[in-house]
């Protein structure tokens, strides 16, 4: 039987441990560790995520600064909002909320950013730190990857991995990320010709494509190991409607089809999704450490 690797309960164990950090390191710092969400608009699934960050940082002790700014706001006024928040000296981590409205130069928003606040590890300055091996913030998602990988004990080194998606949030700081430890590894993507006759190679599958049940039985190869980064909504089927929900969650991965075949795989709820949330509140905590000149004792959480 496959090992189903539970994100919501190495997530907890983590909070446990950033709780008390900051417990401990209160009575030097003379404040909590800050973290500034800023969400742009109205998307609703960005709501959903801001509201899971909000609540996991009241859980941990963590001060929440965020923002749910206008649809058309413009370009300098966002800037000026950042610039604000790189100085206001209570806030260790500032996060803006992805995808932003049409208007708006993700590239240009992400740059504004301190590096050392850049609380999703998305700045150039922090994704040329993990390229060069430095420590640094870390993009959330593929840190909870590794995080998830390390806590069940999943040999990376030698390994075969194929990532398929090639995004600036996931898919390419995953493959940096398991490069560095030292898999061999291959990107796929929506070019990519013959997907199952790749990612049948992989000794370690991640799927980060953002498209529905993308991956089946026909790509896996017996006895690898399967993460799935996908969360979508899709129509409930009809056990689901009489039990009430109109909607299901799902993932890029066919987990009924595959889960006999695998040795481990992420469970979507409740895999990589929780991970997020809580590599986001450790990036935060080891950067108010840091602008504190508290002990580094948490660096060892982030890869």
């Amino acid at each position: 039987m496959a090992n189903i690797l539970d994100g919501r309960k190495l997530a907890q164990e983590i909070e446990l441990i950033l709780q008390q950090t900051i417990e401990s390191g209160l009575e030097v710092a003379k404040r909590p560790p800050g973290l500034a969400v800023l969400r742009v608009g109205d998307d609703a699934a960005s709501g959903v995520y801001v509201n899971y960050k909000e609540k996991a940082c009241d859980r941990i002790g963590v001060r929440s600064f965020a923002k749910h700014l206008r649809e058309d706001i413009s370009s300098e006024e966002l800037i000026e909002i950042i610039k604000s928040l790189n100085q206001e000296k209570n806030v260790d981590g500032i996060l803006l909320q992805l995808p932003l409205p049409s208007h708006l130069d993700e590239a240009s928003m992400l740059r504004s950013i301190n590096p050392d606040k850049d609380a999703d590890g998305l700045h150039p300055l922090n994704l040329g730190r993990l390229i060069k091996g430095e420590k640094g913030p870390r993009s959330c998602t593929p840190a909870g990857v590794m995080a998830l990988l390390e806590r069940n004990q999943i040999k990376i080194e030698g390994k075969r991995a194929v990532v398929v998606g090639r995004s600036i949030l996931v898919g390419k700081p995953m493959a940096l990320m398991l490069e560095a430890a030292n898999a061999t590894v291959t990107v796929a993507h929506s070019k990519t010709k013959d997907l199952p006759s790749l990612t049948r190679e992989a000794d370690l599958l991640v799927v980060a494509a953002g498209k529905p049940h993308l991956i089946g039985q026909n790509h896996v190869r017996e006895n690898c190991v399967v993460i799935d980064v996908g969360i979508h909504r899709l129509p409930s089927d009809q056990e689901n409607l009489q039990e009430g929900k109109k909607t299901k969650l799902c993932g890029d991965v066919k987990t009924f089809e595959i889960e006999d075949k695998v040795t481990a795989y992420s469970p979507v709820p409740g895999g990589v999704g929780p991970m997020t949330v809580t590599m986001l509140l450790t990036n935060t905590v080891d950067m108010w450490q840091k602008h504190c000149g508290l002990p580094l004792t948490i660096s060892h959480l982030l890869p």
